[in-house]
């Protein structure tokens, strides 16, 4: 008489051998320089994102070999544009892409019949007005992101705020959502200037960074849109008023961090240390879930089908333990994974987002970014 067992929380026939399921992902990245900084003191690594997706990949070979599933990745990295989208014509049925939201497009819009994961992209539009029916994120929005800052200054009473961007299309991308943020959660933007300073700030920080900030007015915290990390670390502690600094630098609403500890955390951390021989990134983060989703779901479907796939990733049964304290899930009308935001510092989480207090009808975890009601995204008919 046959048996019923239980592996890695599914009911499986003993003695039965289950169906063979070859799960091709391909990774593509593209390599392309960021603009030059005043300080290269912490240079992205070589393997930034790929590190994160062979993690992912191992922790899938680890549920897949009870049920007969098997896991390639083939990794691409190309110096330009044209060179990915070229080499995404071979490209199997399941892609992670980390690359600049025009080239996530492009890889999309070649790939119709692909299901493309975001790792890197953080661009709203790519949730709203550009989104793709085939297109879904494990990095979360610039919205997102300065929700979790703005959550935590409301729960601070620190309600006014300055703003300083700097010119990278990234910075004006997170200014423009922490701009929004502001609005969102009423919190008042006393100042709102552009970086532009084009010396070297390291060598004047003491004189140009207290008078430029006393320009912008009294404020509790000021807020900086600085995405490359070229200025932003030089305004700490050089405020006109002793105020605290945070966006892209001092506290930073972030993906993933290596001091992230809490909700088993530290074993990812020390699995991929050992893996990789550094911290986790936020992309190395992205990476990673992009390839759990995948294994989870072709556990739980037994199929290696975009189409099933998509279908039960968008669905209400798909969670994933993201190591955040809550489970993950992707949001039905933009193809968005939900995850808690931890704000963060050098040395330690300062808190996580969404904090106590702000509810959602549905899930705390929508409070972040763009909810349901007020998206713009069309493509997933929701």
């Amino acid at each position: 008489m046959l048996k019923w067992c239980l592996v890695t929380g599914l009911m499986c026939w003993a003695g039965v051998a289950a169906a063979q399921v070859d799960v091709a992902v391909t990774y593509l990245r593209l390599d392309d320089r960021k603009p030059p900084t005043l300080s290269d003191i912490d240079p992205d690594p070589a393997d930034l994102g790929i590190a994160g997706a062979q993690l992912g990949l191992a922790d899938n070979a680890t549920t897949g070999q009870f049920l007969n599933h098997t896991y390639g990745l083939t990794e691409v990295v190309a110096a330009t544009q044209a060179d990915l989208l070229a080499a995404s014509a071979g490209a199997s049925g399941l892609v992670v892409v980390q690359a600049p939201a025009a080239t996530v497009l492009a890889i999309a819009d070649a790939l119709p019949g692909a299901l493309v994961f975001n790792a890197a992209a953080a661009d709203d539009s790519l949730r709203g007005t550009d989104c793709r029916v085939n297109l879904l994120h494990t990095a979360p929005s610039y919205a997102m992101r300065a929700d979790a800052l703005a959550q935590f200054l409301v729960t601070k009473r620190w309600t006014d705020v300055a703003l300083v961007t700097g010119p990278a299309p990234a910075d004006l991308g997170f200014a423009d959502a922490l701009r929004g943020s502001a609005e969102k959660f009423g919190l008042r933007l006393r100042g709102d200037a552009p970086w532009g300073f084009t010396g070297d700030i390291r060598r004047t920080t003491g004189d140009e960074v207290p008078s430029f900030t006393q320009k912008l007015g009294d404020f509790d915290m000021l807020l900086v849109a600085d995405e490359i990390h070229d200025f932003g670390r030089y305004l700490n502690y050089n405020t006109w008023e002793p105020r605290p600094v945070g966006g892209s630098e001092g506290l930073t609403p972030v993906a993933w961090s290596p001091v992230v500890e809490q909700w088993g955390a530290q074993q990812l951390q020390s699995r991929f240390r050992d893996a990789a021989g550094r911290g986790m990134r936020p992309v190395d983060y992205s990476a990673w879930a992009a390839l759990r989703a995948i294994g989870e779901a072709v556990t739980r479907t037994g199929s290696n089908d975009p189409k099933i796939l998509r279908s039960y990733l968008l669905g209400p049964e798909f969670t994933l333990a993201g190591f955040k304290g809550r489970a993950l899930s992707f949001r039905a009308w933009n193809g968005q994974l939900r995850q808690p935001i931890p704000l963060v510092d050098a040395r330690a989480v300062v808190a996580t987002a969404p904090l106590e207090g702000f509810l959602h009808p549905v899930t705390e975890l929508d409070t972040l970014g763009g909810d349901r009601p007020e998206s713009t995204c069309t493509a997933f008919g929701e």
